[in-house]
């Protein structure tokens, strides 16, 4: 019934479902996603094991009822950040940051229709976490990049035709996904919860998402940052 009682009901997940947590998404963080799931701020779920594909893998569609790749900002953590009383500043999340990757999630839902859903089964949901391609680690020097501003470009094919091209912007996460990854960290800390060193955390879709159909290859150009692609295996 409440956001506390949903958290409460993921946290269960890993045990139930054999797998260990390695990393965390946020969902919903732009105006737009909000609005489409009918809730006011971002949610936190948990990315586990055997659900996390290297960059070029088939991942699977049988299933999914959702059908869209989100190209997002990921981030791997260098260091703990353990829940602390006062907030943790911008500065010291990305002080705690060993990498960051261009990385497609495909999301998905076990609610019908979880746009309905509201915030507290979602959270019990997993916030939609489900299927995660991480690409390689950005080239050094990416901490002087802007990256509310960093274009990001994407392509659907189906074989070698292209099906549709979208762009969108570090700017749809929350204004920047160094903004998001501040977000969770505190978020976490909220709920007595550690953000381990080597978890990776994905930050949100960062243009809108890309309606895939069994058989199709998602492909994100993040520019000098790096390209991460997929295929939605038939």
């Amino acid at each position: 019934m409440t956001a506390i009682q949903g958290y409460q009901a993921q946290a269960q997940l890993p045990m139930v479902s054999g797998r260990a947590v390695v990393g965390w998404k946020i969902a919903a963080t732009s105006s737009n996603g909000q609005a489409h799931i009918n809730v006011s701020s971002p949610l936190a779920g948990r990315l586990l094991s055997g659900q996390v594909f290297e960059s070029g893998d088939n991942v699977p569609s049988k299933g999914n009822r959702m059908r869209v790749a989100e190209p997002e900002f990921a981030f791997t953590m260098g260091q703990d950040l353990a829940p602390q009383t006062t907030p943790y500043s911008w500065e010291q999340v990305m002080a705690a940051v060993a990498s960051l990757h261009p990385a497609i999630e495909v999301p998905d839902s076990r609610l019908d229709p979880f746009t309905q859903a509201g915030e507290a089964q979602l959270l019990a949901d997993n916030a939609c976490a489900c299927h995660f391609v991480l690409g390689s680690p950005a080239p050094e020097g990416w901490q002087n990049s802007d990256l509310s501003q960093h274009e990001v470009q994407a392509r659907v094919l189906q074989g070698e035709h292209i099906r549709y091209s979208r762009t969108g912007s570090g700017a749809w996460v929350l204004g920047d996904p160094r903004t998001a990854l501040t977000w969770l960290a505190n978020q976490l800390s909220s709920l007595g919860i550690t953000l381990h060193k080597g978890h990776v955390v994905t930050t949100g879709t960062c243009m809108v998402p890309l309606e895939l159909q069994p058989g199709d290859s998602a492909w994100a150009d993040f520019g000098n940052l790096g390209q991460v692609s997929m295929h939605f295996s038939i």
